[in-house]
């Protein structure tokens, strides 16, 4: 299988306190990998890595067979990687369809200011409209971002996200904060959007980790001490002593 993502030897420290210490990684194309542990593991640190908000102290981040730890967020998501994350990242004072509009013009590096051709809006209506539609807020697409549901608000981010047409898409906790029902939406969207795209997710809702993840990996005080199908994860002692305990039990 062709590993589209890998952390190697992966290290990060802050004021000399090692949050990621030593990690190693590799995501298969069109895997569902999720990233699990205790708060202060390290996750959102191991995300901010990938994504290029931090680099790492040591180690290298290859992605598509290229060296990408050294590239700015703008480059590393010109590569093909989104993210959401962990608290709302909207326009709120804009309306939604300008927000994905905002995406789908980065995406295509058009510029909609200067005597844009017909041509060219009429294809990023489209593609706008399409997501919309993936996200199911077409009928929400003119109400101002802020206005929405928690729950829409997030599916709106999980919408801008895709619509950069990523190969890569990394969730960090897409449910937190939502009731059952709200959850039980999500991980639906979820499902639907990542459909023939790989991705991690960073989750504390084990139903939704265990239902969505081909493979998971455990993170624990900035180390991955296990890495296997969830059936192998539940099974792991060392994982259960470390972040489960008796849950599937």
């Amino acid at each position: 299988m062709y590993c589209i993502l890998e952390l190697k030897g992966i290290s990060k420290s802050f004021k000399g306190t090692k949050i990621i210490d030593h990690v190693n990684l590799g995501v298969f194309k069109g895997e569902k990998h999720a990233l699990i542990g205790p708060n202060g593991a390290g996750k959102t640190t191991l995300f901010n890595l990938i994504t290029g908000k931090y680099r790492p102290t040591r180690g290298s981040i290859i992605f598509k067979e290229k060296r990408i730890d050294r590239y700015s967020i703008y480059r590393i998501t010109q590569q093909g990687i989104a993210r959401s994350f962990q608290v709302t990242n909207i326009f709120k004072d804009m309306t939604v369809y300008e927000n994905l509009r905002n995406a789908v013009v980065s995406r295509y590096n058009c510029n909609l200011s200067l005597f844009p051709l017909l041509n060219n809006m009429d294809f990023i209506d489209k593609r706008v409209d399409y997501f919309l539609g993936k996200i199911n807020l077409v009928a929400l697409k003119h109400e101002k971002a802020g206005t929405l549901s928690y729950g829409q608000q997030r599916a709106l981010e999980m919408g801008i996200a895709i619509a950069l047409e990523p190969e890569l898409v990394l969730l960090d906790e897409p449910t937190a904060g939502m009731t059952k029902e709200e959850t039980i939406e999500v991980m639906e969207l979820i499902k639907q959007i990542i459909e023939n795209k790989t991705m991690i997710i960073i989750e504390h809702d084990m139903e939704v980790v265990f239902n969505l993840a081909d493979r998971i990996s455990v993170l624990h005080y900035g180390r991955i001490i296990a890495t296997g199908t969830p059936v192998e994860i539940k099974q792991n002692k060392q994982v259960k002593d470390a972040y489960l305990g008796g849950l599937f039990e």
